[in-house]
């Protein structure tokens, strides 16, 4: 199936699967485009409505659930609450500890990488997602790290 790229990729998504675009769909998922961050469904609720988009809580909930059950947007479990994204496809993160912050990136591993992890554990490897974690720095992000700074997988 064909990532999704867009809003329209994903309102064309909705449609083929047959759901009804209402309105209170149509603005969620308009929001979360826009925002192209992590929301909470509180947070969805509030902007929403700070924009004058008439929405109620429960409906905010259930388009949500429906949305991300149909793999139409991602959600995350963390131990704060549930956290909705536009991307849907298979990719990963970064955690950024300062501001909780989380950052979506697109990661190939090497196939060097995905035959040892598979000799390793006998595992035929079909998918993965990464999650990185670490803090924003004053630094360029262009800078390298140097091999002391370089971090150790655990």
């Amino acid at each position: 199936m064909k990532p999704i790229r867009s809003l329209e990729d994903a309102l064309n998504r909705c449609q083929a699967m047959g759901m009804r675009l209402s309105r209170q769909r149509r603005f969620i998922l308009e929001l979360l485009w826009q925002a192209k961050e992590h929301l909470s469904a509180r947070e969805i609720y509030d902007r929403l409505n700070q924009q004058a988009h008439s929405i109620g809580h429960t409906s905010v909930y259930q388009n949500l659930e429906a949305l991300s059950k149909a793999g139409i947007i991602e959600c995350i479990e963390r131990s704060e609450g549930r956290l909705y994204g536009n991307v849907s496809d298979s990719h990963s993160h970064v955690n950024c500890l300062d501001t909780a912050q989380i950052l979506d990136v697109h990661v190939e591993l090497p196939i060097d990488l995905i035959e040892q992890i598979q000799q390793q554990t006998g595992v035929r490897i079909v998918d993965y997602r990464i999650d990185f974690y670490g803090y924003r720095t004053a630094e360029s992000p262009t800078q390298a790290l140097s091999v002391s700074d370089t971090p150790k997988a655990s």
